[in-house]
Formats: structure tokens, C-alpha cells, sequence
């Protein structure tokens, strides 16, 4: 299916979540000289508008980065992504251009797309980095396979697939398995949604069967669940193999993130295999 457009919803909660985390997860990785790649399964259109067509219909970043721009109290973790994020104050940038930004010429992004529009608008926005920049329009489940293991045996892997059909949910659990059989090593973060489905519950419980010990598990609720069953209420990322630093730096940002972009009920998750 290819309905799913990722502008109705640049920069929302959900963006501000795994864009955080994607960039904390970025500098860490470049803290070593060893290059290494970034690969995005679901990459998008790469960046977007806020103020125009798609993300102005809904304006979910109005409750998203917008909330966090106007704080002068942001955690070091979140100051670093909103400095990123909001450098060209129209365009909010989607994890290949986050990537972009802060890899090094040593480098390469790996992105995959499947909606002939974004891929083109990809294409475009890259045209610049050919060099450092691999884009194909093709299933990122399964062109992933092909990517294992990299040559610099040092990889970030975004699995950020839009969950429209209930196969997404298996997908993940098989795409991940045969990853982790061709490159153990590998930081893979997972992004998923809040939703009152018990796929949900199932993928998380066989991700932390897949992983053992080394993974982490992030959520932010910025509210209850509806009282009809519908609708997504927050959203989390399940990282294999993460920076052994993320978990206590979320430990001070979760909190405050909780009380800046969710009401009186929201909450958040964090938990990992060796707590």
C-alpha cells in the first residue's frame, strides 16, 4: 500500500522522540574515526514543509517541535536535536537529512522508499551526494537483507515502516532476525506506535525474545488511550544493540519530554534488557 504520506505528520510527538534519539545515536557513533552507514528501510520524502500543503492540514508539529523551540530549559539531549532540527525554520528535517547532517565524508546513507513521489523528492534533495548516497524505490524489509553486513561493519539501521496493514507487525520480527544472523553487531532502532492492538504487545514481546540481553525500549504516551479504541496515542523506538549511554541520558529527558508534550495522563516507558 502506498497511501501513507509521513508530511501529514512531520514533527510531531513521534518525530520528536526518534529524531532525538536518532541523534544522540549519530553522535555517539561519530565520537569513533571508523565510518560507518546509515540505513533507513522507510526513508520518506527526506524533509518537509511545515507551514504548506500536507503538514499544514493537520499541524501536528504545533504540539511536536514547535512546543520544544520555545523552551529555554531543553536537556542537553533535546537542546542538540532542536538546534538540528529547526536550522531552516520551514523545512522540518525527516532522518535521512538528520543523517545527512551530522555523518562525516567518511559516511554513507543507505535509503530505502517505495512511494513514487517521496522517492523522487529524495532523489532530488540527494542529488548532491550521489557519492555518499545510495536511494532505492523498492520494499526496505526486503532490500535490507541485501545491505547485511556493511562493509565498514559499523551501521545505524532505521526500521520505521507506517504500519498500514497488519503483516508490518510480522515483517519486522522476520526482517530483524535474518539482520541480526547477517550482522549481529549493528544498532538497529525500531520506531512503532502507540495503538490499542494487541499486535503491538506480541511484536515487543517476540523483539525482546530476538534480542536476549543488549536492547532498550522507549515510549512516550501523550495521553490516555481513547475511549473508543482508535486512534494513536504515543509512540516508542525498541533498539538493539544501543549506546551504552542512551539509557541513562533518557532517564532525564523522558521525564521532562513527558511533562512538555502530553497532559495530565501521559507517561512514558523505559526499560532494557539488563535493568
Amino acid at each position: 500500500m502506498l497511501s501513507y504520506r509521513h508530511a501529514f505528520h512531520a514533527g510531531n510527538h513521534a518525530d520528536v522522540l526518534k529524531h532525538a534519539v536518532l541523534t544522540f545515536m549519530l553522535d555517539y557513533y561519530n565520537q569513533k574515526d571508523k565510518p560507518y552507514w546509515f540505513i533507513d528501510t522507510h526513508a520518506g520524502a527526506g524533509c518537509y514543509q511545515l507551514g504548506t500543503g500536507f503538514a499544514a492540514k493537520n499541524a501536528e508539529h504545533e504540539t511536536g517541535i514547535d512546543k520544544l523551540q520555545m523552551r529555554d530549559d531543553l536537556p542537553e539531549m533535546l537542546r542538540r536535536y532542536v538546534t538540528l532540527a529547526r536550522e531552516d525554520e520551514q523545512r522540518y528535517p525527516g532522518s535521512p537529512l538528520i543523517a545527512w547532517k551530522l555523518m562525516r565524508p567518511q559516511d554513507k546513507l543507505r535509503l530505502f522508499e517505495l512511494h513514487p513521489t517521496d522517492v523522487s523528492l529524495l532523489r532530488d534533495m540527494f542529488e548532491h551526494g550521489r557519492r555518499r548516497v545510495q536511494i532505492e524505490q523498492t520494499d526496505g524489509f526486503a532490500g535490507l537483507k541485501a545491505l547485511l553486513p556493511p562493509s565498514t561493519r559499523r551501521a545505524i539501521i532505521l526500521i520505521d515502516p507506517p504500519y498500514e496493514v497488519k503483516d508490518d507487525y510480522r515483517h519486522v520480527i522476520t526482517a530483524l532476525k535474518g539482520a541480526l544472523q547477517r550482522f549481529a553487531t549493528g544498532t538497529y532502532a525500531l520506531w512503532y506506535p502507540k495503538l490499542q492492538r494487541p499486535e503491538i504487545h506480541m511484536m515487543l514481546e517476540n523483539l525482546k525474545k530476538l534480542a536476549r540481553e543488549d536492547w532498550l525500549n522507549v515510549a512516550l504516551d501523550v495521553h490516555a488511550p481513547n475511549l473508543d479504541g482508535y486512534g494513536m496515542y504515543g509512540s516508542g523506538l525498541f533498539i538493539l544493540n544501543p549506546p551504552w549511554t542512551l539509557h541513562e541520558e533518557l532517564q532525564t529527558v523522558m521525564p521532562w519530554l513527558t511533562r512538555t508534550l502530553g497532559n495530565e495522563d501521559a507517561t512514558y516507558t523505559l526499560e532494557s534488557g539488563s535493568s
